[in-house]
């Protein structure tokens, strides 16, 4: 099977937050769909590693930040090549009150919302939860949204050819990643080996070299 067959569903990639306590977090997710409009119901399929998956367990609730064509791989790095667990991902952001860009804003439900190289935001509330396996399906309903620019959303194929760089050659043998470019040295990788940065599996990794 080609598994780079799977770039081509045309699916966008988001920012998905959540809060808990005086803790803000949030993750890189390309699985957010519109279900039903009458309730207005979203589902988002979300990695149990991800600190982030846990907040929502616990509180119920999050925000969807939609992605642009003009976010950056700083963005990408920035949600999702690190976890929560052990970093604070709002150090350094400016939001609402600051005179410079503002690059986040909290909506009626205290979560934050990316307001930088995003087009839209909703607020979603859980009604029931669907155990994936290596992933939770959060089903929600929508509380609250609004369209922030005209800007067209990314979508993961996008993603691929413009945003994310292509990996320098390497000399070394290993397997790089590719979702995120990290680069696993040695002759033979493991079937059960994943990312420590995206957490995917051995599936989606390619021997250093090949096209």
């Amino acid at each position: 099977m080609d598994k780079k067959a799977m770039y081509n569903l045309t699916y966008g990639l988001f920012v998905l937050t959540a809060k808990e306590g005086d803790k803000d977090n949030g993750c890189i997710v390309n699985t957010v769909v519109q279900v039903t409009t009458e309730p207005n119901r979203i589902t988002v399929a979300v990695n149990k590693s991800n600190y982030t998956h846990d907040m929502i367990i616990r509180t119920g609730e999050f925000n969807v930040s939609m992605l642009t064509e003009k976010s950056t791989m700083e963005t990408f790095k920035h949600w999702g090549f690190r976890s929560g667990r052990d970093t604070d991902k709002m150090e350094g952001l400016k939001g609402q009150g600051d005179d410079v860009e503002i690059e986040y804003r909290r909506s009626a439900n205290g979560i934050v919302y990316i307001t930088k190289g995003t087009n839209a935001f909703i607020s979603a509330k859980v009604v029931n939860t669907i155990d994936l396996g290596t992933h939770t399906l959060f089903i929600a309903d929508v509380t609250d949204g609004e369209v922030l620019s005209d800007d067209n959303s990314v979508t993961y194929a996008y993603y691929q050819k413009n945003i994310k760089p292509a990996p320098a050659p390497a000399a070394k043998k290993g397997y790089i990643c590719t979702v995120c470019g990290y680069i696993y040295e040695g002759d033979v990788l493991p079937d059960d080996f994943i990312c420590p940065i995206c957490k995917h599996p051995a599936s989606d990794f390619k021997k250093l070299g090949e096209d």
